[in-house]
């Protein structure tokens, strides 16, 4: 745990600009060599920046708790002028004040926490993650609350994109383009926590598709895939399933096809019948038989149990549009199904090593 203690140390370093012209440069080849430090350093100045700007919303809540207490509520309803105007001069004036106040203030906090050995204990990507989904939660409720006020900032995208699944085993992946779009790091993480650094091959905005591969030296080749792709179309009321993770962990969901079509007629997609969240988006579509028919990539939001899925038949197409000379391992896909027959609960177990978290910075 010391040595946790002196990276994070560093990284903090390496933050406030504190490191050497030689001990930067060490520091920028260890990223690009060890894919789990530079994990490290974008998981830790996501924390930082989420805690600055929880910060800023604490103390903008507490001068504008502080603004409303002196102004003379009775007086301003007599004026014959709306009370919207004099809130925003006195917001106008206080604003940059309290923003600064709360990145100082923050930041002390957080050296504090520090200092004391707060995290000696608990420090780990999973302690990391609550505490960011916490922050998060508060954010949004003082954002309820200052709807009608301007944005401090920017609001800081979150880690964690969506699901993918491998299409070889050799690494590539596919998921959805809105997922990864914009990322300026992306990692994947199998249902073992195991991460590793990934990058974009190709994408495919036309049909939400994009196309990674692992390029992390700690991953290891995957056996064989055990389901193959659909190159022909599902019927209406046939039977499908889909793992992803709508959360932390691996979830299994069934439904059925209920409209050859997406959205609005799309026939790119199906309509499917099967409860999702937007951690879904970018999971295999599977029938019974273990044929992947189709690619999450959104949800009904104005009805339950609603989603659409890319047709199998789109994401083979992006995938032979990729010009091979320009990668650097072959793609070739599976030809041999090992799922057909098998129960819903063995098809989930054979599964589980080939359904990835997209995380995205």
């Amino acid at each position: 745990m010391n040595k946790d203690i002196e990276i994070y140390n560093l990284i903090d370093s390496y933050l406030r600009s504190e490191l050497s012209s030689t001990e930067l440069a060490d520091f920028k080849h260890r990223r690009s060599i060890d894919p789990g430090f530079d994990l490290m350093v974008v998981e830790h100045e996501n924390l930082v920046g989420y805690l600055k700007e929880y910060g800023d919303r604490v103390q903008l809540t507490s001068e504008m708790n502080a603004i409303y207490q002196e102004i003379d509520v009775e007086a301003l309803k007599r004026e014959v002028q709306p009370e919207l105007p004099v809130v925003r001069k006195m917001w106008d004036k206080y604003r940059v004040s309290a923003a600064i106040a709360a990145i100082v203030a923050m930041i002390a906090v957080f050296g504090t926490l520090f200092s004391t050995g707060y995290f000696t204990e608990k420090i780990s990507n999973n302690y990391l993650r609550r505490k960011l989904s916490s922050i998060e939660r508060s954010q949004n409720a003082i954002n309820k609350k200052l709807t009608d006020k301007p944005s401090i900032g920017p609001i800081n995208p979150g880690q964690f994109g969506g699901t993918g699944f491998a299409i070889t085993s050799n690494g590539y992946i596919v998921t959805n383009y809105h997922v990864v779009k914009d990322a300026d790091s992306i990692y994947v993480q199998n249902s073992a926590g195991e991460s590793y650094k990934a990058k974009q091959i190709y994408i495919d905005p036309t049909y939400d598709l994009a196309v990674l591969q692992i390029i992390d030296p700690a991953f290891k080749d995957l056996a064989s895939l055990p389901y193959t792709f659909k190159k022909s179309a599902s019927s209406v009321a046939e039977s499908v399933y889909t793992v992803g993770f709508p959360k932390d962990d691996l979830v299994y969901n069934e439904g059925y096809v209920s409209s050859s079509n997406g959205y609005e007629g799309d026939t790119v997609a199906y309509q499917v019948s099967i409860p999702v969240n937007p951690g879904n988006s970018g999971g295999p579509l599977l029938d019974n038989r273990g044929n992947v028919v189709g690619i999450i990539n959104r949800k009904q939001t104005l009805v339950d149990g609603v989603a659409f899925a890319v047709k199998s038949s789109y994401l083979l197409k992006s995938i032979e549009a990729i010009p091979q000379d320009s990668l650097e391992d072959k793609l070739i896909l599976n030809k041999r199904n090992q799922l057909s027959g098998l129960k819903p609960s063995e098809q989930y177990d054979k599964l589980k090593p080939y359904i990835f978290m997209v995380k995205v910075y």
